[in-house]
């Protein structure tokens, strides 16, 4: 962030506060401050937004299936094994 407000700070101008002094060698707090001018200047690369509306949904006269549906697999608690008579 600090090399951006550095390579920014000739580009930027000072706009200071009604309690700042006016500078000439921008510091970092001031180019931070005007960098939303630099942006309105650059612009924006996004792709303006879509205006929103109804989606078309289903086509009419496609015909809906229902889904496939699996039987649910449960599992059981283990059961403890008998113990085997021991042989003689």
């Amino acid at each position: 962030m600090t090399w951006e407000l550095w390579l920014a700070r000739d580009v930027a101008a000072d706009n200071p506060l009604p309690w700042q002094k006016k500078q000439t060698n921008l510091s970092p707090g001031r180019v931070a401050q005007s960098m939303g001018g630099v942006f309105a200047a650059i612009g924006t690369p996004a792709v303006s937004p879509k205006p929103r509306g109804k989606s078309p949904g289903w086509p009419t006269g496609r015909i809906r299936l229902r889904r496939i549906r699996d039987p649910t697999v449960k599992k059981t608690t283990p059961r403890s094994k008998k113990e085997q008579p021991k042989s003689a």
